[in-house]
């Protein structure tokens, strides 16, 4: 099996370089791009299977570039920024990225968030689509269709709602999600799961006050019923 290959967008030389040894020394090969105007036609011919992207680029803000990738690419992008304002995170989190970390951050931490992140990409590939009456969840292009119309979802809302329903009818604790979506940083921030979980029921329920597909589970956690 060949190494993933993980693009670095990031204009400090410094960074790239840290990143670039850290990354081939556990056995990742490397892409660099220093702008965003460099980085887009290099993914385009080039696709990688992770990228780390910087948000303080010097000629596209790093936001656009996301916004941009997210039209056509699919694999993971974790953002590395020295933003650390809730505001930066909720914006890139909506646009697409699949993970935060806010600079400086620990080397072992950036490994185990890349690991995860490749692992459910490579998980979703190897998944057919899913049926469940009116949802259809399509895990290799993280699609999602509710009566056969593409509903628009966050990355955290697809990661959330695919790992639920790769568990049908099983219960999930807050932490197993936590642990799962969010990563071990985040297992005590409970009301992350309610604020997402109500968040997908508006979109894929056909009455988000009387949930068909993502049940609660009172104290526990919550299950997918497909069908």
């Amino acid at each position: 099996m060949s190494s993933p290959t993980i693009l670095i967008i990031d204009d400090e030389s410094q960074i790239r370089k840290m990143l670039s040894i850290t990354l081939h020394a556990n056995d990742y090969k490397v892409l660099e791009a220093p702008t965003g105007k460099e980085a887009l036609p290099l993914i385009a011919s080039h696709p990688p299977d992770l990228i780390l992207l910087d948000l303080g680029l010097p000629d596209i803000n790093g936001h656009e570039v996301l916004k941009h990738l997210r039209e056509w690419y699919t694999n993971p992008v974790i953002i590395l920024s020295v933003l650390s304002d809730e505001t930066d995170i909720i914006k890139a989190l909506d646009n697409g990225a699949n993970d935060y970390l806010v600079k400086p951050f620990r080397t072992g931490e950036l490994l185990a968030r890349i690991r995860s992140a490749l692992r459910l990409s490579q998980t979703d590939d190897n998944i057919p689509t899913g049926e469940f009456n009116d949802l259809t969840i399509d895990f290799s292009t993280r699609v999602v269709k509710k009566d056969g119309q593409v509903v628009k979802l966050t990355a955290t809302e697809y990661s959330l709602l695919a790992l639920l329903a790769k568990n049908e009818g099983k219960v999930l604790t807050h932490h197993y999600l936590l642990m799962n979506v969010w990563g071990p940083t985040y297992t005590n921030e409970s009301q992350y799961v309610r604020v997402f979980i109500a968040q997908l029921r508006k979109k894929i329920e056909q009455d988000a006050n009387r949930p068909a597909h993502l049940i609660t589970e009172s104290g526990v956690g919550y299950r997918f019923i497909g069908k």
